[in-house]
């Protein structure tokens, strides 16, 4: 089996590269924007016919697209995470129109969510910005197309590697700063209320693998996530209990405008159980006492 796989230099894109490698009689091809990767190209920019090309040289059976961005300008999210996708389909039926499609969506496509409730796959997809809006076209346009092709809705991923700009790789870092300083130290964060569903990066992996190498058709969307909502404020306490931090955790600071707009997200993953057989299998504690570790590894590195 030849797996393409866009989206390899990112957080998720690393986990599942070493995932897909372990299928038995995999090659794993990357693609991205560096020189040395088998396929240079930037979905952002590149015209579906030259892909198509490129991807009937590559004969992939399966193409695992992890490109994506989640900051920056309206135009710069809708190049990457709306007009990619649809080129990549596009290219995909031109030139290898029987590879399967596993596409990375995001929990910022639904939106709103009463609290108490899990949004299924059927749910209204109400994004409440640009982000959510931009994810949820390239969604559309994956879902839409005649591709055998599956959209896993993946929730807020957590794990080794996390990175800067998500919180629990920030707070990771601002504990590493604060540690020295001991019950001196403090670390500022925004309002922690919040609720979201958090999911192991490398569980996340384990999906993609399951889903490249599934017999038949799948459904068009499936949610990743733990199936439980959890306070922020658990990453927080996770994250303290793992480095033993004594300080103190601030949360007056800059809040997340997306918290306050979304209080309460939680997914039901029955379908993805159903279709791949997955379940979620590493517990929060676990998942942030290993970011925890990375975090040191990169510090001595």
């Amino acid at each position: 089996m030849r797996i393409l796989l866009l989206g390899a230099d990112g957080f998720l894109g690393r986990h599942a590269a070493t995932a897909l490698r372990a299928l038995p009689g995999a090659t794993v091809l990357t693609a991205g924007r560096r020189p040395d990767h088998d396929l240079r190209l930037d979905l952002a920019t590149i015209q579906a016919g030259p892909l198509g090309e490129e991807l009937a040289a590559h004969a992939p059976d399966a193409v695992v697209n992890f490109a994506g961005a989640v900051a920056g300008s309206a135009v710069k999210l809708a190049e990457v995470n709306a007009r990619g996708p649809a080129v990549l389909c596009e290219a995909l039926e031109q030139g290898a129109p029987k590879a399967r499609l596993v596409h990375i969506g995001s929990a910022g496509e639904y939106g709103v969510c009463a609290p108490g409730d899990s949004l299924a796959e059927d749910a209204d997809a109400r994004p409440v910005g640009v982000y959510g809006a931009t994810k949820l076209a390239g969604s559309l346009a994956v879902a839409g197309s005649p591709l055998d092709a599956v959209v896993l809705r993946v929730f807020n991923p957590v794990g080794p590697g996390a990175p800067a700009g998500s919180l629990p790789g920030r707070l990771a870092a601002e504990l590493r700063r604060a540690a020295p300083e001991g019950a001196d130290g403090v670390v500022r964060v925004g309002d922690l209320s919040a609720h979201r569903d958090f999911v192991d990066a490398r569980d996340v992996a384990r999906a993609v693998a399951l889903a490249v190498a599934a017999e038949g058709p799948l459904p068009r969307v499936l949610n990743l996530a733990s199936g439980r909502a959890r306070p922020v404020r658990a990453i927080a306490d996770g994250l303290v209990a793992a480095a033993g931090f004594t300080g103190r955790i601030d949360e007056s600071g800059a809040g997340s405008e997306r918290s306050a707009a979304v209080s309460w997200q939680q997914a039901d993953v029955s379908a993805a159980a159903r279709a791949l057989g997955w379940h979620p299998e590493t517990g929060l504690d676990e998942t942030l006492r290993d970011l925890w570790l990375s975090t040191a590894t990169l510090v001595t590195a």
